[in-house]
């Protein structure tokens, strides 16, 4: 098949690799010959991949593209524009040291002269490579600084100060566009764009964004959150730029690990086809997986491609030969620089084992390794036209030892020590969600070898590292490819396996299709641990588990389970993994346990009992209202039914669902004929738990008399991480217990003694958290959110 070409031997490589070297270096002394015996000769247009010969479409500098149109830009072109400046009365004033005034930084806050006087990316035009230097400096120990105080995604951050401003002293934004993969990198970025000032807002509420917006800055031209999106996102830009006749520049920066997803692959293939102009930065960090290494171990980062990369990097020597041979043969006559261009092709090839060929062969042109914390490097000039890919390789916790020396590279932090780095984490007086699951799968594989666990690197956000370092033989990474994940469990399930997928809420979303087509379709029993269902606090929309429910619930042969506390997260565990008739899921909320004791559930060792399929607890008995909680709401339905009885003399009936599908249709009938008002609740959007219900009450006719229906879901927007805490962002979208209470003295129409807001009442509100302090489940689970970033 065309591209596809077997990779050869040890031996048969190096006589490639000694060959192609060889006529480099005879290229170079011919070069050398003619140069002698006359005239330089005009340099020839590029070289594309395929060995075409074209006009230049658009300037490229060597590793990323001009600053401006026609224009030169390095060092040299820095100190002219820096000399300008000076002409015209524009020199940026530089000084030394802070003076006292406004320049003087807070109590802590590390003294950064030339960033202070960086407001927008076009101040940076004006300075010359020792000034970008320091520059680099000033924003990495400001991110350092800043992170501390508010927490956040540190080592990615740190690892492309340098490129970042590269970017920005190369480029023109917004004109020009540079979109950040995941996003979770642009912290520097934001920096640099105007956003310095609210950067002690990062993550909060009313503050900036952890991820690149739209809404936030129009330096942020696509918005993040989820990887592998840059590269489709630009090429749509690069396109429309075209469309409109416009000249700018399109970068897309994505990530080693970002690059495995699938869509990324499918994004180059297309580019390589339309050949638009587009610039993609490959941030090599060797970091695929959070963490890459853990357990003590080392491991290498999952994919054949991390490991081609690394082949990559390694011939330094012949990078050097290849620049010095490139830029001779382009003072060449006839078809010696075509020749000469296929000869580093081929050469590029046969070394790396793969990866040059592959983008090459995708239509892209390939280069690098380029060091991307050598600003020189970054803004040395070329010209190429079409789609190109340039390979920068980055240490991610760059400049800070504690993130360095970290197995995660410090990935996500809560506030933290700058001398020291350790993380001020708050000590639950209960385990995570996250840990009770992977405590309890580890009690299931115990007993039962055919369990597994699957993850798409997210061993540490997942918890299935721990379940790793009890099976290392039966826990997979897959990478940063849910969709593989979910038909890689599929086919694990036809053997006779028993595979655990612990895949985020709203990353399961990105393998949709298969969960339908590979897996439900099929009826093959693989298992669904969804973590961070509901609101996830600081990290906002883009990580919030708010569809699952819905998403699942319309497919056919699907169980799909909720806990109310870590006991029964435990016990949906051994139900899952003893359901062989289907599929199974079962979500749970970010954050720690409620406090049960988990001995008086029957509950050793974390291994837990199966439960008996679509049967709901009943927790509460009353008359006046029935409240029907899923997950984590039960909890506040109890909260709400302890204060509609101690407030107001209503009597509540309080139903854990504990199953969306199917419902416990017994139950379901039986409150509705004994109650004349019903409501449900759950996090999670129209469509979910609550649609489930009205479907089978109105088909029985239970809606046909007196009963008042009312569902409780989450509205209809997007919950940003500007409310503050997962608590603040469930009490926005009128679910904590307080609206509960509200909603049902409506619909008893009694709005006289409508309980009031806290933020109404100084005395509502003590009540208010005198009852939050009283119930143990709200002190133990509700009101305990130690925020950290989502993985």
């Amino acid at each position: 098949m065309h591209g596809l070409t077997r990779v050869p031997s040890r031996a048969r490589r190096s006589s490639r690799i000694v060959t192609a070297m060889a006529c480099v270096v005879l290229l170079s002394c011919a070069a050398l010959l003619l140069q002698s015996k006359g005239p330089s000769l005009s340099a020839s247009a590029p070289i594309r991949p395929s060995g075409r010969t074209t006009a230049p479409k658009s300037p490229l500098v060597r590793r990323f593209g001009p600053t401006r149109r026609n224009t030169k830009v390095n060092s040299e072109a820095a100190a002219s524009a820096d000399q300008s400046a000076k002409a015209s009365g524009e020199e940026l004033n530089i000084p030394q040291a802070s003076k006292k005034g406004k320049n003087v930084p807070e109590v802590g806050r590390p003294a950064t002269p030339i960033l202070d006087m960086v407001k927008n990316p076009k101040n940076l035009k004006n300075l010359n490579m020792q000034q970008l230097k320091q520059l680099s400096k000033e924003i990495r120990s400001d991110v350092i600084h800043t992170v501390s105080k508010t927490g956040g995604h540190l080592g990615a951050s740190l690892g492309v100060v340098e490129l970042t401003t590269a970017l920005h002293y190369v480029f023109n934004s917004p004109e020009d566009k540079i979109l950040w993969d995941v996003g979770h990198q642009a912290y520097p970025h934001k920096i640099l764009t105007g956003r310095r000032d609210r950067m002690h807002t990062l993550r909060q509420d009313d503050g900036l964004s952890g991820f690149t917006n739209r809404f936030e800055s129009e330096h942020d031209p696509f918005g993040a959150g989820h990887s592998s999106t840059s590269i489709s996102a630009g090429l749509g830009m690069a396109v429309g730029r075209d469309f409109a006749g416009r000249k700018n520049h399109v970068v897309s920066v994505i990530g080693d690990g970002a690059i495995t997803a699938g869509m990324a692959y499918e994004g180059m293939n297309h580019a390589g086809f339309l050949d638009s102009n587009q610039i993609i930065i490959l941030n090599d960090n060797k970091q695929v997986s959070l963490p890459t290494q853990y357990n003590g171990g080392n491991q290498a980062p999952v994919g054949a491609l991390s490991g081609a990369l690394t082949r990559l990097q390694a011939n330094q020597p012949l990078r050097e030969l290849r620049e010095i041979a490139k830029g001779i043969s382009k003072q060449l006559p006839g078809p010696i620089p075509e020749a000469a261009a296929r000869i580093d092709e081929y050469a590029r090839g046969i070394i790396a084992g793969g990866p040059s060929s592959l983008f090459e062969e995708l239509g892209l042109y390939y280069i690098g390794p380029v060091d991307g914390h050598n600003l020189e490097d970054l803004v040395k000039n070329t010209e190429t036209p079409g789609p190109v890919i340039i390979h920068v390789v980055t240490e991610k916790g760059k400049g800070y030892a504690p993130a360095e020396t970290a197995s995660d590279k410090m990935h996500g932090v809560v506030k933290f020590d700058v001398a020291t780095g350790r993380q001020n984490k708050k000590a639950g007086k209960t385990d995570s969600y996250t840990n009770y699951f992977a405590d309890s799968l580890i009690a299931e594989a115990e007993k039962d070898p055919k369990v597994v666990g699957i993850h798409a690197a997210m061993g540490g956000g997942t918890g299935l590292n721990r379940f790793a370092k009890k099976f290392p033989e039966r826990c997979f990474d897959v990478g940063i490819a849910e969709q593989h994940a979910v038909t890689f469990a599929a086919g694990l399930a036809c053997e006779g396996i028993k595979p655990m997928c612990a895949i985020y809420s709203t990353f399961l979303q990105r393998a949709y299709d298969q969960v339908v087509h590979d897996v439900a379709l099929q009826n093959l029993p693989v298992r669904f641990a969804i973590d961070r269902a509901g609101p996830v606090g600081a990290d906002g929309a883009t990580h919030a588990g708010s569809f699952d429910l819905s998403y699942l619930g319309c497919v056919p042969n699907m169980v799909i389970m909720a806990p109310s506390n870590e006991a029964e997260l435990i016990n949906m565990v051994a139900t899952s993994i003893a359901y062989d008739e289907g599929p199974s899921a079962f979500r749970f909320p970010r954050g720690n346990g409620i406090g049960v004791d988990l001995e008086k559930e029957g509950i050793v060792g974390r291994k837990g009992t199966p439960m008996e399929i679509g049967k709901a607890k009943l927790c509460k008995s009353g008359k006046d209202v029935a409240l029907v909680g899923i997950g984590n709401s039960v909890n506040e339905c109890l909260l709400a039914a302890d204060i509609l009885d101690k407030e107001f003399g209503v009597s509540a009936t309080v139903v854990d669902a504990r199953f969306c599908k199917p419902i416990d249709e017994n139950m379901m009938k039986q409150l509705a004929k004994e109650h004349p008002a019903l409501l449900t609740v759950e996090e999670n959007s129209i469509g979910g738990f609550g649609s489930q219900v009205t479907h089978y009450l109105c088909h029985e006719g239970l809606l046909d008399g007196g009963l008042k229906l009312r569902p409780l879901i989450l509205p209809d927007f997007f919950i940003e991480h500007g409310h503050g805490t997962k608590d603040n962002q469930i009490d926005h979208a009128g679910l904590s217990a307080k609206h509960i209470v509200n909603h049902v003295l409506g619909v008893l129409e009694r709005k006289d003694k409508n309980f009031e807001l806290p933020s109404e009442s100084t005395e509502k509100k003590d009540k208010m958290s005198y009852y939050y302090m009283q119930d143990e489940r709200a002190r133990q689970g509700g009101l305990v959110d130690i925020d950290e970033p989502c993985e």
